[in-house]
């Protein structure tokens, strides 16, 4: 059995490999996280700041100050909170029911969630429906297409199976509707899962990038990941939305590079300030459903 196992001079350069491999990836984070609070004047004057010799918050300042950027934040925290509770409603709800074998049409059902899995209708078909269903420019439309996932569906339903039916025999006994179990046995049972597919929702709905381009023309609707990405072209390109520039030509005179590397680190922080307290959530949520005791 003993040549089974790698030689230790090989796990030593695999792990020294894996720790520069890891040191590289997070340098270009580093590096806008640097720039994001240097001062305006040394930015300008240094070819390439590496630790800033002044530091300064008037990127930040500037940044917060902003009704637009901070709209737009305002706007994509609404779509996570909103978007991945009633996302999570949705989908263990729907689990829910197709985890019970008197469904009646239990299998179609599941055949047709299935087949979203493999078949997506593309971009056209989505823009058009969601156009005849008057939704444009609407936060629904930013929330109603990507409502739920099967693949979560099939994890919670996998989930819900595996709890005793002895539980939902006992609250029929006392009485209960289907929804009574469901939000009085059922849902809380599964809350501590329920916390990983949340995450996983409300990150979703946070990176809303895509649905913004294509749904919202209005300025006061746009998600924070459209306005973070104008913002981004917007001194490499001739076509620039007033509201951007007007963003990157502040009154003091700030650089629009500072600006930029201050707007990402605001969009990135409540997303790494969430993971920590779901984070013991994630193994036991990518693992729900998988096996069946």
């Amino acid at each position: 059995m003993k040549g089974l196992h790698a030689p230790r001079w090989f796990s030593v350069i695999n792990y020294i490999l894996l720790t520069l491999f890891a040191l590289v990836t997070l340098l270009p984070f580093l590096y806008l996280f640097l720039v994001s609070f240097t001062d305006a004047h040394e930015y300008a004057t240094s070819r390439l700041v590496i630790i800033p010799r002044e530091w300064s918050l008037d990127s930040y300042r500037y940044i917060l100050s902003t009704r637009m950027f901070m709209r737009s934040i305002g706007v994509s925290g609404l779509l996570a909170l909103a978007g991945s509770a009633i996302s999570i409603l949705v989908s263990s709800g729907l689990a829910y029911a197709l985890s019970r074998n008197r469904l009646s049409g239990r299998r179609i059902a599941l055949a047709a969630i299935l087949f979203t899995m493999m078949f997506h209708p593309g971009m056209i078909p989505n823009f058009l429906l969601v156009k005849q269903l008057g939704l444009m420019n609407t936060l629904w439309a930013l929330i109603l297409p990507q409502l739920t996932s099967a693949w979560y569906i099939i994890l919670m339903k996998g989930f819900l199976q595996t709890v005793p039916d002895e539980l939902e025999e006992a609250g029929r006994i006392d009485g209960c509707s289907d929804f009574r179990i469901f939000f009085r046995i059922y849902l809380p049972i599964a809350l501590p899962s329920m916390a990983a597919f949340a995450l996983f929702y409300a990150v979703q709905y946070w990176n809303t990038y895509f649905a913004g381009v294509l749904y919202i023309s209005s300025e006061s609707l746009r998600p924070m990941q459209v306005v973070l990405q104008m913002m981004l072209i917007n001194s490499s390109t001739n076509v620039a939305d007033p509201g951007i520039a007007a963003v990157l030509q502040s009154e003091q005179q700030l650089p629009p590079e500072t600006i930029k590397m201050a707007a990402v680190v605001v969009s990135t922080v409540p997303i790494l300030l969430v993971y920590p307290f779901l984070q013991k959530y994630f193994v036991s949520g990518m693992m729900v459903g998988s096996v069946k005791g």
